[in-house]
């Protein structure tokens, strides 16, 4: 998913789907998965070296990726839809309209309590912890400087840090991450129920639609097995007076009033499998330094006077 945070951010996406010519070739890469340069031009009616300009506007806003790929008769250049979704933000955001704006960084090392169940693993950026499958080494102490794990089924569960001024209550919550599901191996069709709750109570549920593994994640160590989980999708997590959301699509009626959450209160965020679910296909967190974001768990709390 692009996050467009502002207008301004967006200008080259826009610029860059402000073309018909452009659109069709989306559509055409959306349709056919991927193509090279030369089936691009002849589904276009257009010649390859007119086809090159609307392919580097398509690469440089994120929407198109382009890769090499070595045959026996010389290279040629694969094109593919880089983004499932395009998120923006219409609104200015909380620092440019005032600055009751908490925000923190959770590494995914860091959660409080657990119960998960093989397949499992976590690894740091430079090595795995322990070895995989063996549930135990949730507990080992580098598991604070894990930048990715994974099980099949159960929970993880974070304590946000809540450092509000003395006398505020919040009045929404974002929570932004980068998720997949883990199945043995990868999977790119995979699907798995994952559950969000917020001190024990769900606030809705999301189905990841696989493990991903067809090309290699951005920011993902070189050291990383190829088989394995390569990259997330982008999940922003919305809870506000008018309900939960995600990625702007409303997926509960929790709403932020029911918890009651000020600057004394102790607020965990849970992330669950659970064993009963439709699709128990597991849960990947993705840290900073892999998948496609170089992020943590980003906690945004808007806050105000009690």
């Amino acid at each position: 998913m692009i996050h467009i945070k502002n207008l301004d951010a967006g200008l080259n996406i826009f610029k860059a789907l402000g073309s018909e010519l452009r659109i069709n070739i989306v559509k055409l890469l959306l349709e056919n998965k991927e193509m090279n340069m030369k089936e691009l031009a002849s589904s276009l009616g257009i010649t390859s070296g007119a086809l090159t300009s609307h392919i580097k506007m398509l690469e440089e806003s994120g929407v198109v990726n382009v890769l090499i790929e070595h045959s026996g008769h010389g290279n040629q250049k694969i094109c593919r839809v880089d983004a499932d979704k395009i998120l923006i933000e219409m609104e200015l955001e909380d620092s440019e309209k005032d600055q009751n704006v908490y925000k923190v960084d959770v590494p995914i090392g860091h959660y409080s309590i657990y119960n998960i169940y093989p397949t499992c693993g976590i690894a740091t950026s430079k090595a795995l912890i322990g070895v995989e499958d063996d549930s135990r080494y949730f507990a080992h102490p580098d598991r604070v400087n894990a930048e990715i794990l994974w099980f099949t089924k159960g929970y993880i569960e974070y304590i946000i840090p809540n450092l509000l001024p003395v006398g505020q209550k919040v009045d929404r919550i974002n929570l932004s991450m980068e998720l997949s599901s883990e199945a043995p191996g990868i999977n790119n069709d995979w699907p798995s129920d994952i559950t969000f709750l917020l001190n024990d109570v769900e606030i809705g549920t999301w189905t990841s639609p696989g493990d991903y593994g067809d090309v290699r994640g951005i920011f993902t160590p070189d050291w990383w097995f190829p088989n394995w989980n390569q990259y997330g999708l982008l999940k922003m997590i919305e809870i506000n007076k008018k309900g939960t959301f995600m990625d702007g699509l409303k997926i509960s009626e929790m709403d932020i009033n029911q918890f009651e959450f000020n600057y004394s209160s102790t607020i965990r965020f849970k992330l669950m499998v659970k064993e009963d679910a439709k699709n128990v296909g597991g849960l990947t967190i993705f840290g900073s330094s892999f998948g496609n974001y170089n992020q943590d768990i980003q906690v945004r709390i808007k806050y105000s006077p009690m």
